[in-house]
């Protein structure tokens, strides 16, 4: 059993789409995932990912290595965006080959759910075109943080491209098992983010330093990943795993390729060197 792996852009944040994909080429990853629409946060690559000399680069090391790229982020739901704000990375991700689209809910009012479902359904319409899925995922520290949220929200939204993207590390948070995911949709689940973590009880601000900072590589932590290959056994997996300090220590190519090994031991049976905790 062997799986294809893409490199997520938070596991190497502050690098260009075609540096990105020169370094999932030298790594060993199948595809890329890139941030076409930017949070405007620190560490972001001062560029406009969807500018037509960014795409020419990206279509060239995309031909250059073979790499293929599998989804484009991040499409948030907030009342300070518009849908249609999403339009250019749509467009540029469709150039680039991209399939999927992640999305996520930040807004900070409880009782919003309908504003939540007509936006999503929204960005569903105004993605489906460029031939894309738009896939909501729950960070455990944004306004939808459990699976069942998630699969309120696509029940009443009903789109064709819709799905959900499921985070290991969310549903550790959450106490969730994988197996959990046996009763969602086989056609909402495209692909998965992976990482690992400990057995710990977290607090809000824990799970967002460890979310952003500090996720481990598969088999350290204490997630079971033992039901991905039994429901999932030829689904992508997308390996979102910032670590600052392995990054400051090992640089951005060296902690992609220490990621992709050591999810190859854990889902494809592959041998990986220990690496030390930096």
């Amino acid at each position: 059993m062997s799986h294809k792996y893409s490199l997520a852009y938070l596991t190497v944040p502050g690098v260009t789409p075609p540096e990105q994909t020169y370094i999932a080429a030298r790594a060993g990853y199948e595809y890329v995932s890139y941030r076409l629409f930017h949070l405007g946060v620190a560490g972001e690559p001062d560029i406009d990912p969807t500018s037509p000399q960014v795409i020419r680069e990206s279509k060239q090391a995309l031909a250059d290595t073979g790499v293929k790229c599998f989804d484009i982020e991040l499409m948030r739901i907030l009342r300070s965006i518009q849908p249609r704000d999403f339009l250019p990375a749509f467009e540029a991700g469709a150039e680039l080959g991209a399939r999927h689209v992640i999305s996520s809910a930040w807004t900070d009012v409880r009782n919003d759910r309908n504003y939540i479902v007509e936006t999503f359904a929204e960005i569903c319409d105004l993605a489906e075109p460029f031939g894309l899925t738009v896939n909501l995922e729950f960070p455990a520290f944004s306004r939808l943080t459990t699976l069942e949220e998630v699969l309120d929200i696509l029940e009443r939204t009903g789109r064709r491209n819709q799905g959900v993207l499921v985070d290991t590390l969310y549903m550790h948070f959450n106490k969730a098992p994988l197996m959990a995911l046996e009763r969602v949709p086989a056609e909402w689940i495209n692909f998965l983010h992976i990482c690992d973590a400990e057995d710990l009880a977290f607090t809000k601000d824990e799970m967002i330093r460890i979310a952003r900072d500090a996720r481990l590589y598969p088999g350290e932590g204490a997630i079971d990943f033992s039901s991905v290959n039994y429901m999932f056994p030829n689904l992508p997996l997308s390996i979102e795993l910032p670590h600052a300090a392995r990054m400051a220590e090992f640089g951005p190519e060296q902690h992609a390729r220490n990621c992709i090994e050591a999810a190859r031991a854990v889902f494809d049976g592959g041998q990986r060197r220990k690496v030390h905790p930096a």
